[in-house]
């Protein structure tokens, strides 16, 4: 989110001003940073203490090398010192409601209120990471890209912190198992257990959750090189090698359900739609025998099966995928945007506006949605 600083004005308040009996040590030669929710009818008699407080959260989310922030956070604790906790549990519930620039603009706030406070660091990791899911689900592949970078280099740093934050390695093994790097999410999986000495159930739950996907990971031999290598390759837009990796690798594990998704994956790149579709629904029969760890990649690979038999013109079957992906995933625009595009396939126009009518209710951004629907309306 651009701060759009048009709106904040700085302010000298006069010792005599209601707020400075508030503040031990008030210094009214230094500007204080003052909010504007309408410029037009500013007057000084309308400055509110609100005003201020909300200008200095603006500060601290935005101006970080400003040269008064210590003064500004001493006076911003002095007069919330609730804030953390308020703050935090806001931001929270915004991340829940994909308001994802107002939990960005208060989590930016708290770390710099609060710079010791490596909690909030972790919690801005996880925004990141969230937002970076979004933008994957509605098809928007590059901010999907930018948020995970922001997501891995928030962890870095998190991860880095001492004295170490164990809850931080907990939630970065998923971070790193929806990037495909099961060799780090092993490992930070393993640092975890070692580091938390906590004895409450959620930590036992937590411990057992990690022990149970290391042994997952080993057991699968996701933490192999030919695995890691093939999901590079991919990534870097040469599937030939990674065709040549991942069947290496399933000559030795052919029981994987990941690799059959990556080999299904690579060859879906490169059009081959029959050998594609085929790898999914084997990917999908084997994954069956363990249903948690399928659950997380289920749309994915439902998605990726239904678009192949799309380009086979086979719109009935893609359509029962689609739908069962979307029974998981009721949000999911990319599933949804594809049931549209079956619908145009099939001449079904006013379904076909629907989808995307829909996709637009969930994403108002979506490029794709917005082109057709401009194009089917003007038919």
């Amino acid at each position: 989110m651009e701060n759009s600083d048009k709106q904040l004005l700085y302010i000298k308040v006069p010792d005599e001003y209601a707020l400075a009996a508030k503040i031990p040590g008030f210094d009214s030669s230094i500007p204080l940073p003052l909010l504007l929710t309408d410029e037009n009818n500013f007057s000084a008699e309308s400055i509110s203490e609100e005003m201020i407080l909300a200008g200095m959260l603006n500060v601290f989310a935005y101006d970080r090398d400003n040269q008064h922030i210590a003064y500004y956070r001493d006076i911003f604790k002095q007069l919330r010192p609730n804030i953390l906790e308020e703050m935090t549990n806001a931001a929270i519930l915004k991340i829940k409601n994909a308001d994802f620039d107002l939990a960005e603009q208060l989590l930016f706030a708290l770390e710099r209120l609060f710079p010791e406070h490596i909690q909030t660091k972790l919690n801005i990791a996880l925004l990141m990471d969230e937002r970076s899911r979004f933008y994957e689900q509605a098809g928007a592949e590059d901010y999907a890209d930018y948020y995970t970078d922001k997501a891995f280099q928030t962890y870095k740093e998190v991860l880095a912190a001492e004295p170490p934050l164990p809850e931080a390695f907990f939630n970065a093994g998923f971070f790193f198992i929806r990037q495909k790097n099961f060799p780090k999410a092993k490992s930070v999986f393993e640092t975890y257990i070692a580091t938390e000495t906590a004895q409450d159930e959620l930590t036992l739950h937590r411990k057992q959750k990690a022990s149970e996907l290391i042994k997952w990971i080993e057991t699968q031999a996701l933490d192999d090189e030919l695995f890691k290598s093939a999901f590079d390759f991919i990534q870097m837009g040469e599937e030939e090698k990674a065709l040549e990796k991942i069947r290496e690798f399933l000559e030795h594990h052919p029981k994987v359900w990941n690799a059959w998704f990556l080999l299904g994956w690579a060859l879906r790149r490169q059009e081959r739609w029959k050998d594609a579709s085929e790898a999914f629904l084997h990917c999908l029969e084997l994954g069956k025998k363990t249903p948690k760890e399928l659950a997380v990649a289920y749309c994915d690979i439902c998605n990726e099966l239904a678009i192949c038999l799309m380009e086979l013109e086979q719109f009935d079957e893609s359509r029962r995928w689609l739908m069962s992906a979307l029974e998981q995933e009721p949000d999911n625009i990319k599933i949804i945007s594809n049931l549209g595009t079956i619908a145009l396939k099939e001449e079904k126009t006013e379904e076909a506006k629907a989808f995307f009518r829909t996709v637009l209710d969930i994403y108002p951004e979506d490029a794709l949605a917005v082109e057709i629907l401009k194009k089917l309306e003007n038919k």
